[in-house]
């Protein structure tokens, strides 16, 4: 037998007999029955479990707390007219898909084409003239100038029939 394996042995004897030599637990009984003492005796009850009601949020389509909110004056409201309504077969271009609040002036460009708006939203710069759209009340640029963009947009009235609502979208300065 080679000496290692003698030594192994011969620590693994030594380990048993360690461990199953003295089976005396009188320190820990004592120390148990001192805990019983001491201990109250009864268990408190886990608390009873509170279901509260379920809440649906519906605000969604709702306007956004952050954004300016609009003021209505009901006494001076202006009537719509019968004359006034968007065009249903116009074809609809591209930013007329987004909200024109998100949409910031960021400066202008002239050539010999005419003088051009650029407009920053929807993911992108974008260069208008007088007479594009956007918006989604069918929103007409009707004026370009160096400080800001004239829109017009077509609203319903609330009566049936429809109004145009004069916007501006001024130049951000610092851009």
């Amino acid at each position: 037998m080679s000496p290692i394996r003698l030594l192994a042995m011969i620590g693994i004897l030594i380990v048993l007999t360690g461990c199953g030599g003295n089976s005396d637990f009188s320190d820990l009984d004592a120390y148990m029955n001192e805990m019983r003492l001491r201990a109250p005796g009864k268990i408190e009850p886990t608390p009873t479990f509170r279901s509260y009601p379920t809440f649906t949020y519906n605000a969604a389509n709702l306007r956004s707390p952050f954004s300016r909110q609009v003021k209505v004056d009901l006494a001076g409201q202006k009537h719509g007219s019968r004359n006034v309504k968007p065009d249903p077969n116009r074809v609809k271009q591209y930013l007329e898909g987004f909200n024109i609040e998100q949409f910031e002036m960021v400066g202008t460009i002239s050539n010999a084409a005419g003088s051009f708006a650029l407009l920053r939203g929807a993911g992108g710069v974008h260069r208008l003239k007088v007479g594009d759209y956007l918006g989604r009340n069918d929103g007409r640029i009707v004026a370009i100038s160096g400080s800001q963009v004239d829109v017009v947009e077509i609203v319903p009235d609330g009566e049936g029939a429809w109004l145009e609502r004069p916007r501006t979208i001024p130049l951000k300065e610092h851009s």
